[in-house]
């Protein structure tokens, strides 16, 4: 989630206003009419950096690099990378925790794809734009995602896309996407979500330098919904959804963040929540997707660990080089906890990182409604590994953060 993003170790949102960050991209009117409204590009509100200068000078774009293909991709067999993004105690740090990573890692599939794209295209035919929208003043960056979406995926994941001269193939559904006909048959936010296993938020800058939740598709969030932050700007997002210790302790460094935040850098974050039921696209243990409020306080109480999940988000935050607007990524990972406490070490470091939650914090996951019954199974699974011969002391060397 987008809010969450700020947050080490994140945390999932439970209420309509706890969501973070999210933008959808359905069937917006204005693509579909292909009206377009003031292009964003070369927009006064955003500081320029010397690399900035320089392409306003010799009138040349940052171009972001093709990547070379994924080692060995295969989507029978690639797993989902094994995030693990939780610490040890005794203190929850509530830091940004971003990170650089190489652009060639923009975007991660796996040999999970087929059910992410199933299940987006279920979200997309039955809730529309209550999951999928753009706002004609986000229509040129939303295109120009798709853009870069389709030069990247063929060459990154050649034996899944195929790059043609109008648009992408995907070659395991048989989809064929045509990006430059007028209008596009669908909100490109939309075609962006079906390409990829993440979800998409795009950030519009304004001119007080505030940054607005302006397109997305937020289809398998868990537990937040695009209508409730959609039109917010970064504060707005955060404040309005109780995000432990923003305004103390992030929103400064956040928003001087974004007006620096330059093209030629992918940021990368890892977070972390619990679920007591296995539905990927919405949690309904916390109410009905179209309550008018959903909170943990709907949750049952200490049911049994077989309903027990590890929800873990990556998030990727760049600019985008012609409408300079920031695009993020969000890849939910979503694992039983009865699987994962198998992996060397993780019990012991989760139950840990759960215990180590302020007040704020463990309100905001849900805590009291599962975490007797978790940490009674993680002390118990951690006591098996240690009687196993597990020696804490080569951790470090064997799976460091955030693995």
């Amino acid at each position: 989630m987008l809010g969450d993003w700020l947050i080490k170790a994140g945390i999932a949102p439970i209420v309509p206003t706890i969501i973070i960050l999210s933008a959808c991209i359905f069937l917006c009117l204005s693509v579909v009419s292909g009206k377009v409204r003031a292009r964003i590009i070369g927009s006064p509100y955003l500081k320029s950096t010397p690399a900035d200068l320089n392409e306003k000078a010799t009138g040349n774009l940052y171009k972001i690099p093709v990547p070379p293909p994924y080692p060995e991709w295969s989507i029978e067999t690639t797993k989902p990378l094994p995030y693990r993004a939780f610490r040890y105690g005794p203190k929850y740090h509530v830091t940004m925790g971003l990170r650089t990573v190489s652009s060639d890692e923009w975007i991660e599939l796996d040999n999970h794809f087929p059910k992410y794209h199933a299940d987006k295209a279920a979200r997309i035919r039955d809730r529309g734009k209550k999951c999928v929208d753009t706002h004609p003043d986000a229509l040129d960056a939303a295109l120009e995602l798709l853009e870069e979406l389709a030069n990247y995926l063929p060459a990154r994941y050649p034996s899944l896309f195929r790059r043609t001269a109008v648009g992408i193939d995907n070659l395991w559904s048989g989809e064929t996407f045509n990006v430059v006909e007028r209008p596009l048959k669908e909100d490109p936010m939309a075609i962006c979500a079906r390409l990829v296993q993440d979800d998409l938020a795009i950030m519009i800058p304004q001119p007080d330098g505030q940054y607005k939740l302006l397109a997305g598709a937020i289809l398998l969030a868990g537990f937040w919904r695009l209508s409730d932050k959609y039109g917010m700007t970064l504060s707005e997002i955060h404040t309005s959804g109780d995000v432990p210790h923003f305004k103390q302790k992030l929103e400064g460094s956040m928003n001087k963040f974004f007006q620096r935040l330059k093209c030629d850098t992918v940021y990368c974050r890892n977070n972390y929540f619990l679920q007591v039921d296995d539905s990927l696209p919405w949690s309904h243990s916390i109410g009905d997707e179209d309550a008018p409020q959903v909170s943990w306080s709907t949750a049952e109480k200490n049911k049994t660990i077989e309903h027990h999940w590890f929800r873990s988000e990556r998030q990727s935050l760049r600019r985008l080089p012609k409408s300079r607007a920031v695009v993020f990524t969000v890849r939910t990972y979503f694992h039983p906890i009865k699987e994962i406490v198998e992996e060397k070490y993780v019990p012991g470091r989760l139950a840990s990182a759960v215990r180590s939650w302020d007040g704020f914090v463990a309100e905001y996951k849900g805590r009291e409604k599962y975490g007797d019954v978790l940490l009674e199974y993680l002390d118990k699974k951690h006591e098996e590994q240690l009687a196993n011969g597990l020696d804490l002391e080569r951790e470090d060397e064997v799976r460091k953060y955030p693995w």
